[in-house]
């Protein structure tokens, strides 16, 4: 008969060992520092916690401590980490439908941007299972706005200015504005201004609080302009690796992550708005004829997305379109 003490310790390690309490452990990578996706990021790593009673565990790393953005993607195809958060638009070269929220004057309006949303998901999430990933879900960037030193009135008050720009299509904007577009990442801003490499920018209140604008320009102009997205994905293979209960957690955890993702990025384009004129910048309301001159612009932005995106863009935009009718 085995003594009690070596019954208690071989009982101890059948709980241990057992397939109810086998733990995962998966890695996460995510470009930005704390903002509000960050923030929802968390809550999400929380509700896995919860749901699947602490069997998997995710280790976040933000701020690019772990892979900068550009090699996100490709980490989470390989494997290197589980779980992944990327701007879409960053990878406008691999394909299209990656860019097209970020294609100025498109969608400007919170509508137009979930009507967008719903209309572009089934080519991303195809697009992304061809690579092995699978999307969990997706959020919004608050509003686009021009950041610069006096107010904009018109899109001549941009022409001649060294205009940052972070994809291709924002180059393109300022070409059409007139401007010369300048690569500058969003870390490189204030000393950009500061060294007169830029005179202008056109991104969210969030991203300005981030940089703290206030240092270096005076207006911040909110146009709405376009609402780009964040896609948190996983690996395809060490997700059909979970059993069926911890997928379905993750699932559920990522569809509360989308819907209270939405609701952060609204806010933001309040607070963080807020923020800027607590620190003294002046907010003005666009002008028609900005709005209308910006809108014009948008037009040809778009036509050239369509013709880069072929048949299956002239659908998607067909479908976005009705949907707004």
């Amino acid at each position: 008969m085995m003594p009690p003490c070596l019954a208690a310790l071989a009982a101890a390690l059948t709980i241990a060992l057992s397939p109810a309490q086998a733990q995962t452990r998966w890695v996460m990578a995510t470009p930005y520092a704390e903002n509000f996706h960050t923030q929802n990021i968390r809550q999400f790593i929380a509700d896995l916690d919860q749901g699947t009673g602490g069997k998997l565990q995710v280790q976040l790393h933000n701020n690019a401590s772990l892979l900068p953005m550009a090699q996100i993607k490709r980490g989470v195809q390989t494997g290197q980490v589980q779980l992944g958060e990327i701007l879409l638009s960053a990878y406008a070269n691999e394909d299209p439908f990656f860019e097209v929220d970020g294609v100025p004057f498109l969608a400007w309006t919170w509508p137009q941007a979930e009507a967008l949303n719903a209309a572009t998901e089934p080519y991303i999430r195809a697009r992304l299972e061809r690579q092995g990933l699978t999307l969990l879900y997706i959020v919004h960037w608050d509003a686009q706005g021009f950041y610069a030193k006096s107010e904009i009135r018109s899109v001549a008050d941009l022409k001649g200015s060294r205009f940052r720009a972070y994809n291709t299509v924002t180059a393109r904007m300022a070409e059409l504005m007139g401007a010369t577009p300048v690569t500058v990442q969003l870390a490189e801003v204030s000393q950009a201004f500061a060294t007169n490499v830029i005179t202008a920018m056109f991104t969210s209140a969030q991203s300005g609080v981030n940089v703290t604008a206030w240092e270096f320009t005076r207006t911040w102009t909110n146009v709405g302009g376009m609402r780009t997205r964040n896609a948190v994905f996983a690996n395809t293979r060490a997700l059909q690796a979970l059993d069926a209960p911890g997928r379905e957690a993750l699932l559920a955890a990522a569809a509360r992550a989308a819907t209270r993702g939405k609701e952060l990025a609204k806010q933001a384009e309040i607070t963080q708005a807020e923020r800027l004129r607590a620190q003294g910048m002046l907010l003005p309301q666009p002008s028609e004829q900005l709005m209308g001159e910006l809108k014009g612009i948008g037009e040809t932005l778009t036509a050239e997305w369509v013709q880069r995106a072929g048949p299956e863009g002239a659908q998607m935009l067909e479908t976005y379109r009705a949907a707004l009718r």
